[in-house]
This record gives structure tokens, C-alpha cells and sequence, in this order.
């Protein structure tokens, strides 16, 4: 199967998941309504967030063709396909999609391990593409159990599983990721539709995935009002029972403590230097001067996925408010690119 029909396959599929994702008379819609049994973080509506999101920004002809042609055209051509074992992480729904794509887009085999708090959306995606191409069912293979039979290996877990990853895999071609968040640098000067954007990044997918903001940095003497204000919206989140418990625990927690902390009723905005948040936490930091909030950037730049602001910080994650869970297809998790290291094992 030649790289044009591999994009035209899932350019197809970018225009069914959004009907199949909404209708439970596919797999996908009967997945999408029961997964939160299996995963109560995986609601229908996140669900269906990130199906629209891969669907809208990934998907298409132009966009699928754009990312392949700043490649040589020998990354989708190996002489002979390798078998690449994928490990997917379980904290968002389809957030192992990308290297899903990856993998067969360069032509090579996926040998998937789907996280058990999947609910059934990845394999049912998988599933709709074979649908669509037939010629991709010996390409997709989903592994329950260990992962075996692999030539190479793409690995996402939390920074302890890592350590796991790069004693196992070791003698394998591997692309190890670990453990990361977004950040947002603020000025004082957004406006009501930036913080509003801002709230978005923060609390999409109870904030769980990597790309969620955790952690803002402010600069000194920030008045948080207009901020609270604007992430009311999503003060239903602490109806979801686990979302809630996180809540109360943290906020038990710091009161009992005597810690300084803004509580707003459902999150906990709390002074502290770690960019990794509790759910239902965001830390802040103030600094006070933009050089300085840059050099902690710089400083800290391992365990940041993407950066929300409207400053120019220099950082090649950058995005705009609003953006975090927007990611274009060359936005590449821990800004390692996929597609050269597919490329490397081809």
C-alpha cells in the first residue's frame, strides 16, 4: 500500500469518527458511552472531544500531506516494515492516536498495548480503519498481556514506568516518554477571552492530560479574580465523584497545614514551585521579571510539555491560550520527532 492511499485511508476516517464517535450504532459510540464504566475520567464528552479534535486537526488530506512532505520520502518507504511496538498511556481518550498514525503512516507495523483504562475507544478506532482499508489489518496488531514480538519500541508512561521502559527496552531502537505538563505565563494584561482560552487549557480532561496546564506563572503581587471568574465555567467538574475527592483531600490537606491557598469552590490555586499539580490543584509562581519567568522556562524545560502565552518566550512548544489541546501533527510529545525516529529504523 503506497503512501497516497495510506493518507487517503485516514483522511476517509477523519470524516466518519466525528459521526461514528456520536451515534452508538458504531463501536466507537458504544465505546464512548461506556468507557467512563471502565475509566470514570473518560466521560462521553471527553470522549468526543478528543475523537473531533484528531479529526479536525489531524485528518485531513491537506494537513496529512503537508506533515509527510517535509520528510524524505523515504521515511514512508522502508525496504522492509518493521514491527513497532507501541505502549499507550491510559490518562486521556486516544492520546497514543498520534504515534498510531505515525507508525502506519512510514509503513511500517503497529503492535499496540492499549492501556486497561482505555475503554475500548482506541481498539475501536483501530477497528474503523481497517474498514476503511482492509490492507491495513496485517499492519495492526493489539496485544493483551506482555508486549512481544516487536523490532522496535515507542513507549509513554509516568517517570517510574520510564525507568522500566529503558531497562527493558534497551537493546531495542526505543523512544522512551515520561511524565509532563503544560505551563501558562501570564502578564496581568490578558484579556477576558484569553483567561477564559486559559481556563480551557487547564481543565480539559479534568486536567489530566499532559498538555494541561498545571502550573501558571504570574508576575509579582497577581490579582486572581478576573482568572476565577473565568474558570466558573468549569465548576461542574466537581459533580464527577473522583474529581471531587481530589478536591477535598487537597483542600483538607492545606487547610490542616495552615498553607496559603485560593480556593474557588472546586479548585485549589495554591503558591508552589512543582509544575505537576494534583487534579483539582494548579500551582502558581510569581517572578519578577519576564527574563526571569523565561530562565525558570529554560530551567525546567524536561518536565514541560507546552507553554500557553502570548509572550514570546523563545520556546519551541509555545502555543496561544486556548491551544494546549490543539496540538498540530508535527507538535511532537517532549518535542522528540516521531517520524525521524521511524524513520531511523526503516
Amino acid at each position: 500500500m503506497d503512501l497516497a492511499k495510506r493518507i487517503k485511508a485516514f483522511s476517509k476516517l477523519g470524516q466518519l469518527l466525528p459521526v461514528a464517535v456520536r451515534d452508538p450504532s458504531y463501536e466507537l459510540g458504544q465505546a464512548a458511552l461506556s468507557a467512563q464504566h471502565v475509566n470514570p475520567w473518560f466521560t462521553p464528552e471527553n470522549v468526543v472531544f478528543a475523537v473531533d479534535s484528531i479529526a479536525s486537526a489531524w485528518l485531513k488530506t491537506g494537513e496529512l500531506e503537508n506533515w509527510v512532505h517535509a520528510y524524505p520520502e523515504r521515511f514512508f518507504n522502508p525496504a522492509m516494515a518493521k514491527r513497532v511496538g507501541v505502549i499507550m498511556a491510559g490518562n486521556i481518550p486516544l492520546v497514543g492516536f498520534h504515534d498510531f498514525l505515525s507508525v502506519l503512516i512510514t509503513g511500517h507495523a503497529i503492535n499496540i498495548k492499549i492501556s486497561s483504562k482505555d475503554g475500548g475507544v482506541m481498539s475501536a478506532v483501530a477497528k474503523m480503519l481497517v474498514d476503511i482499508e482492509p490492507n491495513f489489518d496485517p499492519f495492526i496488531q493489539i496485544s493483551e498481556g506482555i508486549l512481544k514480538g516487536f523490532d522496535a519500541v515507542i513507549a509513554t508512561g509516568s517517570d517510574s514506568s520510564v525507568r522500566y521502559f529503558d531497562f527493558y527496552f534497551r537493546n531495542y531502537p526505543s523512544l522512551i516518554r515520561g511524565h509532563r505538563n503544560g505551563i501558562a505565563l501570564l502578564t496581568g494584561n490578558e484579556t477576558n477571552d484569553e483567561l477564559a482560552l486559559l481556563s480551557n487549557d487547564i481543565f480539559t480532561y479534568f486536567g489530566l492530560g499532559c498538555r494541561n496546564v498545571s502550573k501558571l506563572l504570574v508576575p509579582q503581587g497577581y490579582n486572581f479574580t478576573n482568572l476565577i471568574e473565568h474558570m466558573a465555567k468549569w465548576q461542574h467538574l466537581v459533580n464527577y465523584h473522583r474529581y471531587a475527592n481530589s478536591y477535598e483531600y487537597n483542600r483538607t490537606l492545606l487547610i490542616m497545614n495552615q498553607l496559603p491557598h485560593l480556593d474557588t469552590g472546586f479548585t485549589l490555586i495554591v503558591p508552589n514551585e512543582n509544575i505537576d499539580a494534583p487534579v483539582a490543584m494548579v500551582n502558581y509562581q510569581e517572578y519578577s521579571s519576564i527574563k526571569s519567568a523565561i530562565d525558570y522556562i529554560d530551567l525546567n524545560d524536561s518536565k514541560i510539555q507546552c507553554v500557553a502565552s502570548l509572550v514570546d518566550v523563545g520556546h519551541g512548544r509555545r502555543v496561544n491560550f486556548g491551544d494546549t489541546q490543539q496540538p498540530k501533527l508535527n507538535d511532537y510529545s517532549d518535542g522528540i520527532d516521531t517520524i525521524e525516529f521511524l524513520g531511523s529504523i526503516g
